[in-house]
């Protein structure tokens, strides 16, 4: 038997907030997805703004980082540099853009957060500052 942690509602709802305050800040619009650990919506917001296409794209973000424990970013290199196509993962949701990170808890990854809709580099960057709020917390 083991010990598990669960993000909860209230925990995704603190993430989301503190990326819709900084999207917010610069009048951006993005779609923020937060998965847990099996890689399942918990919360969604799409600011105005946000292109349609970002809404399934942060879901798939959200879903490929908490299924593979890594960032989604990193699944689409491996991907790319082993010449392993995506569609071999078996789940057509899984995706190899930036901007989705999982979320850990004492070791262990309890789920994702995912930002999608601005540059690749931004959404990582906003994904990440989603994750702090539960990782040092």
């Amino acid at each position: 038997m083991y010990q598990t942690y669960n993000l909860s509602h209230h925990d995704a709802q603190r993430i989301i907030a503190t990326i819709q305050s900084e999207l917010e800040k610069d009048n951006k619009g993005a779609a923020v997805a937060i998965a847990d650990a099996h890689g399942e919506l918990v919360a969604f917001l799409r600011t105005d703004g946000c292109p349609l296409q970002s809404i399934t794209i942060a879901i798939n973000k959200a879903f490929s980082a908490s299924r593979e424990r890594k960032p989604s970013r990193e699944i689409g290199e491996s991907s790319r540099q082993k010449n392993f196509p995506m569609t071999n993962f078996g789940d057509p949701r899984f995706t190899g853009w930036g901007g989705g990170v999982p979320i850990r808890y004492e070791g262990k990854v309890i789920g994702a957060v995912a930002v999608s809709g601005l540059p690749e580099e931004e959404d990582m960057v906003l994904a990440r500052l989603g994750a702090d709020v539960i990782e040092k917390a």
